[in-house]
């Protein structure tokens, strides 16, 4: 099983892609994630990577291509994957779509986590982090039991410059305007599957689960 999961920032991708990759036994293959090892490991993409990024420039879509495709290649990735950060445009999706069919392969699914914006600036805007350990609460929905210290360490919690309204909306704003034409790109293909992801972390993913399973693509 092979799929893409869309959905605009702070709609819980991550929660259910975690979900998803436990029970149907596949890889989550992070595109950043990826783009951070070469570089630490200082491979030949990873320093070609490093020179874009030292000019203050975006990597090119065909550098990351080349290295999702050198991942795909390995046996970790036959039983499927969950492509999460990519494609974010429709020209990275048209290069995805040739590298696949280079490797023989297809997508089975594009899942699309469905929030309204007001909902994604509640929950990002109510977000805090630990200074020491890292650990992220919700003022809302995930409270400290001490306001403002984490229940881990007692470390102070602060909210991160990017879970700010203003910046929390130009992210929504750049989504809207450069990912969200990929929703119609796949609904042409016949493989987009709109799930509402407002609501109960477990009843969003029910959603999915009868959507993977009843399609019977597995």
């Amino acid at each position: 099983m092979r799929l893409i999961f869309l959905g605009p920032p702070g709609a819980g991708k991550g929660t259910q892609a975690e979900f998803i990759c436990r029970d149907f036994h596949i890889k989550q293959l992070s595109t950043g994630d990826l783009l951070r090892f070469h570089r630490k490991q200082g491979t030949e993409l990873g320093r070609k990577a490093q020179q874009y990024m030292d000019r203050g420039e975006l990597v090119p879509d065909s550098l990351i291509i080349d290295m999702i495709k050198e991942e795909l290649v390995k046996p970790e990735y036959k039983n499927g994957y969950l492509l999460d950060g990519f494609p974010r445009t429709i020209a990275q999706a048209e290069a995805l779509d040739k590298l696949l069919e280079e490797l023989n392969q297809k997508l089975d699914y594009v899942l699309i986590l469905d929030v309204q914006t007001e909902e994604i600036v509640t929950r990002l805007t109510a977000r805090r982090t630990c200074k020491i350990c890292g650990k992220t609460y919700h003022l809302i929905f995930n409270p400290p039991k001490v306001d403002g210290k984490c229940d881990i360490d007692g470390g102070e919690l602060y909210q991160r410059t990017d879970d700010n309204e203003e910046t929390v909306r130009n992210r929504l704003a750049v989504y809207e305007k450069q990912t969200k034409p990929l929703i119609d790109f796949y609904t042409k293909k016949g493989i987009a599957y709109f799930i509402n992801g407002q609501g109960e972390i477990e009843k969003i993913y029910k959603q999915i689960q009868e959507i993977l399973l009843k399609t019977k693509r597995l």
